[in-house]
């Protein structure tokens, strides 16, 4: 390519059998995909590496292999409506795509479509950008039935602060399955999630301090320093530990890695203490390893035991 603006099948998506009919055998399709000249979106559909990533590509590649009776569901819906439910979790490759189909046919099965048996109530399916998927909140309910404990709490607060539902609209939707496998834990984690989370670790943070029997952090603490408005993960603004309140922050590796980042945290808790807020800054490891440092520390500063072995 010559020009920025000259893209392969002028930017669209475009499946395997396209880029054959387009003159493109195998190998050129792999060579191109090796030279990161085009990505995948999703199994079998490939896009420009130059177009970025939209729900506009999101839905048109999704159109381009989805079964026209199939109904979009679980992790795939949540992707349709912009919430990545794969956090620190590996995929082996691209992502699938996850179906359902209603009434009693079978769930179906390709090479790049997982099908689900899902109940389908009144009210479930909408249709979203030309594709037939579930609705927010009935994907919220099925996301928190079937995922882990922590990616379900982590999608149930990263939906709610994107605005696809609120908690009421959360709740009354779990309500309409009572006995469904997997509710429980839906109606357990609605209790937990919260609008005000920005990340998926510190949806993982929280549940960790939850779990462990410790009272529910504030999400989002305001803090007015000399330097200006400062925000903490979590935080215990009632709560004192040798004079100070205390406060925890989840540093993902992406975000807090380098020595730019670590002089940006240094600088902003430094802040944070001259006002009066310790803070605890917590890793990967603390959260998702098997030790129970993070358990202990916290509860030491609480005053509290905590409530062990680990849940996950």
């Amino acid at each position: 390519m010559l020009f920025d603006d000259l893209r392969y099948f002028d930017g669209a998506p475009f499946t395997r059998a396209q880029a054959e009919r387009g003159g493109w055998d195998h190998a050129k399709l792999r060579r191109h995909l090796a030279n990161g000249l085009i990505r995948q979106v999703l199994k079998t559909v490939y896009v420009d590496a130059l177009v970025p990533d939209s729900l506009e590509l999101r839905a048109a590649a999704l159109c381009l292999v989805t079964p026209l009776d199939a109904v979009i569901c679980r992790r795939t819906a949540a992707w349709l409506f912009g919430i990545d439910t794969f956090a620190l979790q590996e995929r082996d490759g691209p992502l699938a795509i996850d179906t359902l189909r209603p009434g009693r046919h079978r769930a179906i099965r390709r090479s790049k479509v997982t099908g689900h048996s899902q109940t389908v109530l009144p009210g479930d399916v909408m249709i979203h950008r030309g594709l037939r998927v579930t609705t927010p909140a009935a994907t919220a309910v099925h996301l928190a039935r079937h995922l882990r404990r922590p990616y379900a709490l982590s999608a149930l607060d990263a939906m709610l602060h994107a605005g696809l539902l609120d908690h009421g609209q959360l709740c009354a939707a779990i309500g309409r399955y009572p006995k469904h496998p997997g509710i429980a834990q839906a109606r357990e984690l609605a209790l937990f999630a919260d609008p005000l989370t920005e990340s998926p670790g510190e949806s993982w943070l929280r549940l960790r301090l939850l779990d462990a029997g410790f009272p529910r952090p504030q999400a989002q603490v305001r803090v007015l320093t000399p330097r200006g408005e400062r925000r903490i993960d979590l935080g215990y603004p009632d709560i004192e530990y040798h004079g100070r309140r205390i406060g925890l922050e989840y540093d993902s590796d992406q975000w807090h890695s380098g020595r730019r980042a670590s002089f940006r945290d240094e600088t902003r808790r430094l802040d944070l203490d001259d006002v009066g807020w310790l803070i605890l800054p917590v890793r990967r490891g603390d959260v998702w390893g098997r030790r129970v440092d993070l358990e202990y520390v916290v509860g030491e500063m609480l005053g509290i035991e905590p409530r062990l072995p680990r849940r996950w």
